[in-house]
């Protein structure tokens, strides 16, 4: 990576770390309702998943792609699923429904795009598909809620936000991943995206729990 990058890199772990303090903050400050207490600690949770990423090979040996390819981000999704799903839209079978689905993109994952030089990895593009069907889902609630003209104290909305820019967003980077490396310009410029990305998310996370006190 580069310098840029580097700092980059740095910048978002130290972002996600001011999300969770404060997270935690509003967690046992009794601030949250019940299933935002469940996004607080999922917001601890991812951060110290990332510090053992960035850092445990210092103490153990493990394997980065499969600690994040079938542990990290399967976490993010169903967590994700689940908040939309069934604490936003109200809609359980949803949920199992796509999770259902998410985890059954891993077989032909496996075998059939494990070597693949044009899918990067299928059952995390097959899974941020379905993540945008409920980012849209979301959106339209939104939209035609009674309520939004007050949006900017929805923490929904703040948490779509950034899911958009940083799922949504690098989804074709992660998608034709080896292709884009083909092309070091264009893959450096999605690169620097996709940690820039990462930063305004958390951010808005942070955001979210901050708004949604000061209008209460």
């Amino acid at each position: 990576m580069s310098d840029f990058q580097n700092f980059l890199s740095n910048t978002l772990l130290g972002v996600e770390a001011l999300a969770a303090i404060i997270a935690l903050f509003f967690y046992y400050k009794n601030a949250v309702h019940d299933f935002w207490k469940c996004f607080a600690l999922y917001l601890v949770f991812i951060f110290l998943c990332e510090l053992f990423g960035k850092y445990g090979s210092n103490w153990i040996s493990f394997s980065k792609a499969l600690f994040y390819n079938y542990f990290v981000i399967p976490l993010q999704f169903l967590f994700f699923y689940w908040l939309y799903a069934v604490k936003s839209l109200r809609r359980k079978n949803l949920f199992i429904i796509f999770s259902l689905l998410y985890l059954i993109s891993f077989i032909p994952s496996e075998l059939y795009f494990k070597g693949s030089k044009i899918i990067f990895s299928f059952n995390y593009t097959f899974g941020a598909f379905i993540l945008m069907t409920l980012v849209v889902m979301e959106y339209y609630k939104q939209i035609t809620s009674s309520d939004i003209l007050n949006f900017n104290r929805n923490r929904m909305f703040y948490i779509n936000l950034g899911v958009t820019l940083f799922y949504i967003g690098t989804l074709p980077f992660w998608t034709f991943y080896y292709l884009l490396l083909k092309y070091t310009q264009i893959w450096t410029i999605y690169f620097d995206y996709f940690l820039i990305s990462a930063i305004v998310m958390y951010i808005l996370f942070s955001i979210s729990f901050i708004w949604e006190k000061q209008n209460s």
